[in-house]
């Protein structure tokens, strides 16, 4: 940053003698460069600087420690925001209406004592302007010594295993007993919803029900690790994913999120849509919050609302450049309102840092939660420290003579997501997954290159050659002669002698007739019985309507 020398050099004369007199110097230079010059040897002196600083009224005080917080520089923005701006006063109205001596904001009263300036500084974003100590003054407030905002890393990194990041108190406050009442421990769910997405899109469906998470997330994070390239599975990489343990492939999916600039968490939060061409930078956005995170104390319940009002209050600007709360389109799904503006903070800003807790970090098992109880929203959160091993995939298939299959949850992943490609999916029945095969699944199958042989055998290995003998033989026998029975619903038309049949076919009505079953039934087209019973009801015959399966008619 720049020295007290730079920072007083676009002063005046007059401006100069302003900070003279707040700090009790009488200047004798003859011109502004020997002013300076004496100015900066007087403000340099630290018995002097620390008497100025102590009396500083409290606001003041605060201001200067927050910079000092920040090693000594605050994006203009923010420092505004929270501490009031410096009017824009030419030399001739400030000498007349002297401000220094009714300061309208606490950023004048250290402004016009030569305690902050502001200046430029390249930022990962682009020049951002600053509000800032001059270098040497504040080697000399800050009582610890000078270090370079990027100097100091954190030697202590647990959630962000693979960044090193600055050192940072920790924000919030330990969670109180009720915000920790209920937990909700953390789970690898995702594995099984990433197998059943990935099945799904195998056959050409794009978001099954039947998922816990959202699937756009899952996507996302399938596209991070590479394992989806263009929302199309890469087989090699679902085939390594699949096949890999519990634990090893939920750090595939947290090493891919951690270093992705792609996976975009402001543009997942629940309830709000992301509008425009403006870009935001989700990767090093996501690198700060959780270097915030990695300053809490492992395995203990902290309050996540504490937490996020302590981001706003010290790093409110985390995720935007220069402190823009305007040029952002975030809309509100609710009612359409478009949520621009620092008064939006906690509905985007505060959103995001609470969706990045309960949202990623939950489902890839790096903390926990906690609610009040159950059903009411997350209170509390803590970092796991030990993830574990990760379960065992052991579980074992049922078959059923019917043709249904049922996986558990922890049978392996890469045997459901082959079993899926020949069954209709069921759904979920608590912890499993249920299947059933029929001709047309089979049929799709086949188109894939799967044949009866690959999925008895997968039965056989994964069923410990379990398999109903009725089903192997349905199973073959289908193999050899395709679809050999059906069963259908259709509505049948029955009348009570046959010649209303005989009328009733030659009728207009009769193109809506289909196969004859008998001299008094036949069975009615899809989706024309109304214009037959009208037809019937113009012939002078009234028909009964049972259920829309049968239609009793008497003449």
């Amino acid at each position: 940053m720049p020295d007290l020398s730079a920072s007083l050099l676009s002063h005046d004369p007059g401006h100069l003698r302003i900070i003279a007199e707040l700090w009790g110097i009488e200047l004798t230079g003859a011109d502004a460069d020997a002013c300076r010059e004496q100015l900066c040897a007087a403000l340099l002196d630290p018995g002097l600087a620390a008497e100025i600083t102590e009396t500083l009224p409290p606001e003041a005080r605060a201001a200067l420690d927050a910079l000092s917080a920040k090693n000594g520089r605050i994006p203009l923005v923010e420092f505004s925001r929270r501490f009031g701006e410096v009017r824009e006063i030419g030399p001739g109205k400030r000498d007349r209406e002297q401000p220094h001596r009714k300061p309208a904001s606490t950023a004048e009263i250290l402004y016009y004592r030569a305690l902050i300036a502001t200046a430029f500084f390249d930022t990962p974003s682009g020049p951002q302007e600053f509000i800032y100590i001059p270098d040497d003054l504040f080697k000399i407030i800050n009582h610890k010594g000078h270090e370079g905002h990027e100097g100091k890393t954190n030697q202590k990194i647990s959630v962000n295993s693979v960044v090193s990041v600055v050192n940072y108190e920790p924000l919030g406050r330990p969670a109180s007993p009720l915000e920790k009442a209920h937990p909700l421990p953390a789970d690898d769910w995702l594995l099984d919803d990433a197998a059943t997405l990935l099945a799904a899109l195998r056959l050409g469906r794009e978001d099954p029900a039947d998922l816990r998470l959202p699937a756009p997330v899952i996507r996302d994070l399938l596209a991070a690790a590479r394992i989806l390239a263009a929302s199309a599975p890469q087989p090699d990489s679902v085939k390594a994913f699949l096949e890999a343990t519990r634990a090893e492939a939920l750090k595939q999916l947290t090493d891919a999120w951690l270093d992705s600039p792609d996976f975009n968490e402001l543009r997942q939060i629940p309830g709000l849509a992301c509008e425009g061409e403006w870009r935001n930078d989700p990767l090093a956005t996501r690198r700060f919050l959780l270097a915030l995170l990695d300053a809490l104390p492992q395995g203990q319940w902290w309050s996540l609302t504490a937490f996020v009002r302590n981001v706003k209050a010290q790093h409110p600007d985390f995720q935007r450049p220069a402190g823009d709360y305007d040029s952002w389109f975030v809309k509100r799904l609710s009612d359409g309102v478009y949520l621009r503006g620092f008064d939006h903070w906690d509905e985007v800003d505060g959103a995001l840092v609470r969706y990045l807790v309960t949202g990623p970090l939950y489902w890839l098992g790096m903390v926990e939660l906690a609610a009040p109880e159950e059903g009411k929203d997350v209170s509390a959160f803590r970092v796991i420290s030990d993830k574990g091993k990760g379960k065992s995939e052991i579980g074992k298939f049922v078959a059923r003579s019917s043709g249904q299959v049922i996986v558990p949850r922890l049978a392996p992943r890469a045997a459901r997501y082959q079993i899926a490609r020949f069954g209709e999916w069921l759904g979920p029945k608590k912890d499993d997954y249920v299947y059933l095969l029929t001709p047309a699944s089979l049929a799709r199958a086949l188109k894939q290159g799967l044949k009866v042989e690959h999925l008895l055998a997968l039965l056989n290995k994964h069923t410990g050659a379990n398999i109903p003998p009725s089903l192997v033989k349905a199973l073959k026998r289908w193999e050899v002669n395709g679809t050999e029975a059906r069963v259908q619903e259709t509505v049948v038309l029955r009348v009570s002698r046959p010649e209303v049949l005989d009328e009733l076919r030659r009728s207009k009505a009769g193109r809506f007739l289909g196969e004859i079953l008998g001299p008094t039934t036949v069975i009615v087209k899809t989706g024309a019985q109304s214009k037959v019973m009208a037809a019937l009801a113009e012939m002078g015959l009234l028909a009964e309507d049972e259920t829309g399966i049968a239609a009793d008619l008497s003449g």
